[in-house]
């Protein structure tokens, strides 16, 4: 076994199993792991030497930074699997985004409805964006305050709207106690580079030309980015083809997921064991639950009503679906190739976006749901009104 164990640790110090010195820490757990499958090695024999490991890697508590002290919120130790930008920021993430700042004045934040109308694209070619990063408490019903992790202080960030080869200039600024970054899925684009994580007081540029068109997500991409996504920071930005789809109204969609914690000071926190299991509390379209229902998107008989919907997640797809109506035209990729026609529901995965498109020809009131209904009845509904 000692010899086993002495070849997985080749490539890094040695140390001599049953003494008193412990192994140095291996760079690459998954490496360790996969080699030590690969001799046909018992996970548990080796499970003390990786506990000895994580424990000399680990900073002592007093050294950890005080990211979440104000709160006295536990700090978690996840970090982002899928991204290269905690390797220029590395900070401990609280497991409630109820810091200071999100929390601040959540009793007299009143609600308001998220615009879900494509703003339209702007006449220049050159898109240049100075955001900022904020916590901030979100109303998203009568009833309930979320602590919130935003771009430019709402839930989603605001609709970006370009064309293919616009050159998009991107800046983010943090005003808040957490690191946050930008993560353009419309973006080809080096993003250990341009997709890091920033410090408050520091800002972050880079630029990118949209190369296909379609309805992409943006979200901060810090770690741990469930916690980020299912914070608040997120949103959509929609790009157009070269030669413009067919006149319509258009609506965008982003559904996302809420986990939250009991109300503490008329507010709830995001919380992170929740969204580890991923049981959301309420799934909402453009951040508040129902509120479609209560103020209805508004068409006219005759019209083609063009959806760009997106799954913002963190966790779950958007099995999207109109009540009474069925779509002629869906999108699978960049307009206006990859049409299928005919469709009555379709899935978009998490990160995932898609443009749906019907003739409003029958007058009446047609619900828009997730048909996931477990998910639908949490809140991803709304009404389409054809007058």
């Amino acid at each position: 076994m000692a010899s086993l164990l002495s070849d997985l640790l080749s490539e890094s110090p040695r140390a001599a199993i049953g003494s008193s010195v412990q192994p140095s820490c291996v760079p690459n757990r998954r490496d360790f792991l996969i080699r030590a499958s690969r001799l046909g090695i018992m996970l548990p024999a080796v499970g003390a030497a990786l506990d000895a490991c994580s424990k000399e890697s680990s900073p002592p508590a007093s050294k950890v930074a005080t990211a979440g002290e104000s709160t006295g919120t536990p700090l978690v130790s996840h970090q982002n699997p899928d991204s290269r930008a905690d390797s220029i920021l590395h900070t401990p993430h609280i497991a409630s985004s109820a810091t200071a700042s999100a929390t601040a004045g959540a009793a007299t934040v009143a609600f308001h409805r998220y615009d879900p109308i494509l703003p339209p694209a702007s006449v220049s070619r050159v898109l240049t964006l100075n955001w900022t990063a904020k916590e901030a408490p979100i109303r998203i019903s009568t009833s309930t305050v979320v602590a919130g992790w935003t771009f430019e202080g709402d839930i989603p960030g605001p609709i970006v709207h370009c064309r293919v080869g616009d050159t998009v200039n991107f800046t983010l600024g943090v005003d808040g106690q957490m690191p946050h970054s930008m993560d353009f899925h419309a973006a080809q684009i080096d993003p250990k580079t341009a997709f890091r994580s920033v410090a408050a007081g520091q800002t972050q540029s880079f630029t990118f030309k949209p190369k296909y068109a379609g309805a992409f997500l943006y979200h901060c991409g810090t770690a741990p980015v469930l916690m980020h996504i299912g914070s608040g920071m997120f949103g959509a930005i929609i790009v157009d083809p070269p030669t413009p789809l067919a006149p319509a109204k258009e609506f965008v969609l982003i559904q996302n997921e809420f986990y939250l914690a009991p109300v503490a000071n008329g507010v709830q926190a995001s919380d992170y064991t929740k969204m580890l299991a991923m049981t959301p509390d309420l799934v909402c379209f453009n951040g508040r639950p129902n509120q479609y229902q209560e103020a209805p998107l508004r068409v006219k008989r005759g019209d083609r009503v063009r959806f760009y919907v997106v799954s913002a997640g963190p966790s779950h797809p958007c099995n999207f679906h109109v009540v009474g109506e069925q779509f002629d035209t869906v999108y699978l990729g960049a307009p206006p190739g990859s049409a299928i026609h005919g469709v009555q529901t379709f899935s978009i995965s998490p990160g995932g976006g898609m443009i749906f498109e019907l003739i409003a020809d029958v007058a009446g009131e047609f619900p828009f749901v997730n048909h996931g209904f477990g998910h639908g009845q949490k809140g991803a509904i709304g009404m389409l009104v054809v007058e």
